[in-house]
Parts: structure tokens; C-alpha cells; sequence
């Protein structure tokens, strides 16, 4: 694994990421890496895959039309 070195750190920067890593029951070290991940995308999907999952799922679920009429019903269902 490589070494990262990062200076001039500001202080309130550094105080959220050990509030974090605190939180998270990790290193400032592991929660800085896994901060790095999100933020860079680290667990990209591949938009065809990610897709082909939302349309066998519909397929799956039923088919829901909603109108605006339904819509009102819902909203105002309860309003006295």
C-alpha cells in the first residue's frame, strides 16, 4: 500500500474527521480512506448493470397508475 502525507490540515477539518472516525468505531486513518472512497466514487456502479436491476424489479412490482385525482384524494385523506 502507498503512503499519503496531507499538511495544513485546517483545524475544524481535522476535529470533524476524528469526530467521524469516533463515530464510526475507526482509525482518523481508515475513516480518511473511506471518506477518499465516497467522495471519488470508490463503489462505482455500471450504469447498464444498475439499470437492468430497476427494470426486473418493475417487472416484478405492480403496476401502479397514478392520477391526479388519486393524487388530491391522498393528500387531503385525514385534512379535516
Amino acid at each position: 500500500m502507498a503512503t499519503l502525507i496531507i499538511r495544513n490540515i485546517p483545524v475544524k477539518l481535522l476535529k470533524r474527521l476524528k469526530e467521524s472516525a469516533a463515530k464510526h468505531r475507526r482509525s482518523v486513518s481508515s475513516e480518511a480512506i473511506f471518506c477518499l472512497e465516497v467522495a471519488l466514487g470508490g463503489n462505482r456502479v455500471d450504469p447498464r448493470e444498475f439499470l437492468a436491476r430497476v427494470d426486473a424489479r418493475r417487472k416484478r412490482m405492480p403496476r401502479m397508475f397514478l392520477t391526479e385525482e388519486f393524487l388530491r384524494a391522498a393528500k387531503n385523506e385525514g385534512r379535516s
